[in-house]
């Protein structure tokens, strides 16, 4: 199993549009690192919800992949503002992952939590500049965070 962070903005799609949702596919990714990670996912990885460009951005809850990497349909849909006139459906550029939601974190663990955990010191989340929206954590940075977030429920 391998352990992700992976962020939205909130007031665009928050932890709890996902749970009222359920299911959701993990799209709109458009850089080539961020989707390169995505790619590397499976059903069954879990992963941490990250609040950005809010104040204090913060993990909301744990989620789990359910689907393999498939082409991200926006790609192909003009009207889209993830549209991508030079991905085709022979050869489509960007991807996406079914996912569902775990548990809510009881406490949101913000950004300086994260900066106060020993096991986050190496993350490039807690550095600077950082804006990958989908990024691997170890399990020890999965760990850390599940304990200063204190989830509803068991994760695993």
């Amino acid at each position: 199993m391998a352990y992700w962070l992976l962020k939205s903005e909130p007031d665009v799609f928050s932890f709890a549009d996902l749970q009222a949702a359920g299911r959701e596919p993990w799209n709109g990714i458009r850089n080539y690192q961020a989707r390169n990670f995505l790619r590397q996912m499976c059903p069954g990885d879990l992963g941490l919800f990250y609040h950005s460009n809010t104040q204090p951005p913060h993990i909301a809850g744990v989620l789990r992949v359910v689907s393999e990497p498939y082409p991200d349909d926006l790609q192909f849909v003009a009207a889209s503002d993830y549209y991508d006139p030079r991905s085709s459906t022979e050869a489509p550029r960007w991807s996406m992952v079914d996912v569902e939601p775990v548990a809510a974190f009881a406490l949101p663990v913000t950004l300086d939590d994260l900066r106060a955990l020993p096991e986050w010191a190496e993350s490039p989340l807690v550095r600077r500049g950082n804006r990958l929206s989908v990024m691997p954590v170890s399990e020890a940075e999965f760990r850390a965070a599940l304990r200063a977030g204190q989830p509803a429920q068991s994760v695993d």
